[in-house]
């Protein structure tokens, strides 16, 4: 059976892009009648906003999502994560790090999603005092053909290099943690933004060397403002929940689905049968970024 997620993360209140990609995910589970769940991305303390979850679900409930299974929270899972980066230390696969980003920057080349860091200390023998920690790769290709954008292959160690696993400041990377969450979860099929699209080859990298079941993916165009994303970083004006119809249609239309049949639906229920059964992944547009005027 076909098992979708939506994971955002609660660092305030979600903005039209964080809805395309809950449309985009839901139909495409419901389309195959599948089961769709939601997980809190909360690990990154600092940055989450005091209720913020509580809005976010608000506004998806309003808009007529039903998710399946309770809600997740992966502040409550850290004793998990910590106990999957024990069995790489089993492995000898994962180092401590002491290089601090100035230190990378001035060594390291820059690779499609940032510095690629050199293995200034693979050989180093450091404790876990206020270091990162790095696991070891392989020079091999990963290759995965993505639901929407196509084939995707990338070199794990000379595109990205060993990438970390848990900060120094003791916050477990997304890397980690989404790879874990999703394989407990029995994800099967992975539907999110595009700009996620290049973490998909270190999440393969690891379910590999934690022997977990590998997953579909398929990454949907970013909307863009002004060139930029829109994110809560970028402070993008939250939805307008008096207008969740008109916010439902916007994402059909973005996602190039047939939204003029849907329109004329007048409940909820009955736009969300119609969208699921009219749902069809290869329109969405195969481009990484789409610009939208407000």
């Amino acid at each position: 059976m076909y098992i979708g997620r939506f994971a955002p993360s609660p660092t305030g209140p979600m903005h039209f892009g964080s809805l395309i990609t809950a449309v985009a995910s839901y139909l495409d589970a419901k389309h195959q009648h599948g089961i769709w769940k939601l997980r809190i991305e909360d690990l990154d303390q600092p940055r989450t906003v005091k209720g913020s979850d509580k809005t976010i679900l608000d506004t998806l409930h309003q808009h007529g999502f039903h998710w399946d299974d309770e809600v997740i929270y992966q502040s409550h899972r850290l004793d998990i994560y910590q106990s999957f980066l024990s069995k790489l230390n089993e492995k000898k696969i994962i180092y401590y790090c002491e290089c601090s980003r100035k230190e990378i920057a001035d060594s390291a080349i820059t690779g499609i999603d940032g510095m690629i860091y050199p293995g200034t200390c693979r050989n180093k023998i450091l404790d876990s005092n206020h270091h990162a920690l790095r696991v070891k790769v392989e020079d091999l290709f990963i290759e995965f053909e993505d639901k929407i954008q196509g084939g995707i292959k990338q070199n794990i160690l000379k595109e990205f290099g060993d990438f970390i696993l848990k900060r120094s400041d003791g916050i477990y990377a997304y890397q980690l943690a989404v790879v874990i969450d999703d394989a407990l979860q029995n994800i099967n099929t992975i539907i999110r933004g595009s700009d996620l699209i290049d973490s998909s080859s270190r999440q393969i990298y690891l379910q590999k060397i934690l022997s977990l079941p590998k997953v579909a993916y398929g990454h949907v165009p970013v909307a863009t403002l002004n060139q930029k994303k829109l994110s809560k970083e970028n402070q993008s004006i939250p939805i307008n929940i008096s207008n969740v119809k008109d916010n439902l249609i916007a994402c059909l239309k973005f996602l190039g689905q047939d939204y003029e049949v849907v329109r004329k639906e007048n409940t909820l229920t009955n736009f969300w049968a119609t969208a699921t059964q009219l749902w069809d992944i290869s329109l969405v547009p195969k481009i990484k970024t789409i610009e939208i005027e407000i």
